[in-house]
């Protein structure tokens, strides 16, 4: 049987329109549902729509004040199902500025097909974060993370609500906010 691998994308790719046309196809065997990755942030790259993740640690010199608890916090899509392929497409989507790590994160709600997904689901005002105790332990899961120099982020944090709004339809031509 071949192997399987769990994703979990915290930009672009949590587009269900975006990720489908990087793999190539609609992702009918993929399962996906929102997660929560602890201690890592978010940055908007400089001159770009897309994000870098980074661990809250490394990114906290860009800082000049300690972040909240929430902004230490980054919210994204867990894929599992994953194949060989698949994650050749994507290692080629997210290039050389980002390595693949593995990360633990924390699922924030029920698997469904990706194939079941639509605009829709992509909410523009996402649900406060429940308390990490209410929560299954967490799974681990492939991610990237930013690779290139940090010189190259702003210390701004990235908002996908605002990505949404804003740069999707860029990305895609049917791309609706």
């Amino acid at each position: 049987m071949a192997k399987r691998y769990t994703a979990f994308f915290y930009g672009t790719l949590m587009h269900p329109k975006i990720l489908e046309s990087v793999i190539g196809h609609p992702g009918n065997e993929l399962q996906t549902c929102p997660a929560l990755a602890l201690d890592h942030t978010r940055h908007q790259i400089k001159g770009e729509d897309c994000p870098a993740m980074l661990p809250y640690k490394k990114s906290h010199k860009l800082f000049a004040k300690e972040l909240k608890a929430r902004d230490r916090t980054v919210r994204g899509m867990l894929v599992r199902g994953l194949t060989d392929a698949d994650m050749a497409l994507l290692n080629q989507y997210e290039g050389n500025e980002y390595k693949l790590e593995k990360i633990l994160v924390y699922m924030l709600g029920a698997f469904k097909p990706l194939s079941a997904s639509s605009d829709a689901d992509i909410s523009l005002d996402p649900p406060p974060l429940p308390q990490l105790d209410t929560l299954p332990p967490p799974a681990e899961a492939h991610t990237y993370i930013w690779a290139g120099r940090l010189r190259d982020i702003r210390p701004d944090l990235w908002e996908y609500t605002d990505f949404v709004r804003d740069n999707a339809r860029k990305w895609i031509n049917d791309a609706t906010p």
